[in-house]
Parts: C-alpha cells; sequence; structure tokens
C-alpha cells in the first residue's frame, strides 16, 4: 500500500511540473500576440 502512494505521488509531480512549464510556454505566446496585434493596431 505505501508503494501505491509513492507511484501516485510521483505522477502527480510529473504531471504538475510539465502543467507548469506549458504554462510558461503558453504566456511567452501569448505575449508575443500581443505585442504583434498591437503593432498592427488591432488592439490599443
Amino acid at each position: 500500500m505505501e508503494d501505491l502512494g509513492f507511484i501516485f505521488g510521483i505522477i502527480g509531480m510529473s504531471m504538475g511540473v510539465s502543467g507548469f512549464v506549458f504554462a510558461i510556454i503558453s504566456m511567452s505566446k501569448i505575449e508575443k500576440l500581443e505585442k504583434k496585434l498591437k503593432a498592427q493596431d488591432v488592439l490599443k
């Protein structure tokens, strides 16, 4: 039973880290898109 908790802990940590990395990548792409749209006067 102890091994099962350890395995689920490892899975949870890996999913958390991958979600964090995905969020960082997404934020940088959104910032690039905002800059491009502001340069084209689509956004104010």
